[in-house]
């Protein structure tokens, strides 16, 4: 662990293709920029709003959304993923008659309640990952809110109905009631992540959402944060010629 320290090395503990988050190390990147960015965002609600009706934007691409408020926006996203739970009933056979998760009860719900819940877990391992990895705050989420892991709600729900819903319906109606239900949709879903670059698409669309433009981040960069002049270049001695060590550290032994 040293040796790993001392190298700048970055580590993320996963499961297989990333669908387990355990626990992470640094980021990948030294950079502050996207933290920084992410929460002055998520701290403004003008800011907040908008980002958060990005993110129903990109489930819906081919409509214009503009125009309906940030309820209506979750009206909507609510009737998209209902209809997708029926249309994949239909394709499939599986009856549908509702999400229900027991987190306490993993074994009493349906065979496709238990398939969804374990697929989203692993969307959410992998999400998870990204977002540690490129330095944001999992905790500071958009439409999500008051949980440590809201924005890896965020980003994963912008999949679901690509990748984790249609696998759980799948899974649910193959497995015999025998099978180990969670064990098969994790591999499946493992499979998925991996075909559809789950990882790379969370990476783009994070830095899409949180970034006004596609610009490369810059690393290893401390600068000193100046209330009327931005940013200003560290490792400089700002003290005019004016100024003696008596008058910078007056009063320093009485804060002490």
């Amino acid at each position: 662990m040293e040796l790993i320290g001392d190298t700048g090395t970055s580590v993320v503990w996963v499961g297989e293709q990333g669908v387990r988050y355990y626990a992470h190390g640094r980021p990948l990147t030294h950079s502050s920029q996207l933290l920084t960015t992410q929460a002055a965002l998520v701290s403004n609600v003008r800011t907040r709003a908008d980002v958060a009706r990005r993110m129903y934007a990109m489930r819906f691409p081919s409509e214009d959304i503009s125009q309906l408020s940030i309820q209506q926006l979750r009206g909507r996203e609510g009737s998209r993923i209902r209809g997708i739970y029926r249309r994949l009933s239909k394709e499939t056979g599986v009856p549908w008659e509702g999400r229900e998760y027991d987190p306490e009860n993993y074994d009493s719900g349906t065979p496709v309640n238990k398939s969804l819940t374990a697929a989203h877990t692993c969307l959410y391992g992998v999400v998870h990952s990204v977002i540690v990895a490129l330095g944001c705050s999992p905790g500071l989420g958009f439409v999500h809110t008051g949980h440590e892991r809201s924005f890896v709600y965020d980003i994963a729900d912008l999949y679901k109905a690509e990748i984790t819903i249609p696998v759980a319906f799948q899974i649910a109606a193959k497995a015999a009631e025998t099978d180990d239900i969670g064990a098969i949709t994790r591999r499946a879903v493992r499979d998925v992540i991996a075909d559809n670059r789950v990882l790379v698409k969370a990476v783009l669309d994070i830095r899409s959402l949180l970034l006004e433009k596609e610009d490369d981040i810059d690393v290893d960069i401390v600068q000193l944060w100046d209330d009327k002049h931005g940013f200003l270049n560290s490792g400089v001695n700002y003290a005019s010629d004016s100024e003696d060590e008596a008058d910078l550290t007056e009063g320093y032994g009485e804060i002490q």
